[in-house]
């Protein structure tokens, strides 16, 4: 079954994204590893045309609610951010010598036919956001991951999370955009 994408006619208008390690594998354990996914979306920011709306980073998975500046695709930046994290990733486990999780991802069969180095799944399940109330939804789904899994009692209790800069004005992991153009 070919990969859920993002249409061309869609490309700069705003997505809710879920990208998942393969396998579901819990890589992210470690502030080093949650730091080369916020480094690669600032870079995005600044450099790709990213606009980025809303985030979290759990320890296998990333949401995010996202668009792409006028003369930038969508598609594209997250392909190219889905590329420089797995080199990244790579690198810092192997400097980890985590040699089980290097194995894991060595041998899963939800790897695309030929590809050594792949680490997240090739759908990003992008679903559309075409309502205020819809994006509400996606908001509140998002934040409420890291307390659904135990990990935190609010949300904005989640470091890694968007709802410290929106519930406790804090932008000191990463710098948003307004969904309210």
């Amino acid at each position: 079954m070919p990969p859920l994408r993002i249409h061309n006619e869609n490309e700069n208008l705003t997505h809710f994204l879920t990208i998942t390690i393969i396998e579901w594998i819990d890589v992210f354990t470690k502030p080093q590893y949650f730091q080369i996914i916020i480094d690669s979306l600032k870079y995005c920011r600044e450099n790709k045309g990213l606009l980025l709306y809303e985030f979290v980073i759990m320890t296998n998975h990333l949401h995010l609610i996202a668009s792409a500046k006028e003369e930038y695709k969508l598609s594209q930046i997250i392909s190219d951010f889905k590329k420089h994290t797995t080199r990244e990733i790579l690198k810092e486990l192997e400097k980890d010598n985590r040699r089980y999780i290097l194995n894991l991802i060595k041998n899963s069969f939800a790897k695309k036919k030929d590809y050594q180095n792949q680490i997240w799944q090739r759908d990003n399940y992008p679903e559309l956001i075409t309502s205020e109330k819809f994006l509400l939804q996606k908001t509140n789904y998002a934040y409420g991951n890291p307390v659904k899994k135990g990990c935190v009692a609010k949300p904005e209790d989640w470091l890694y999370s968007s709802a410290r800069n929106r519930i406790l004005n804090d932008n000191s992991i990463i710098e948003l955009d307004s969904p309210w153009k």
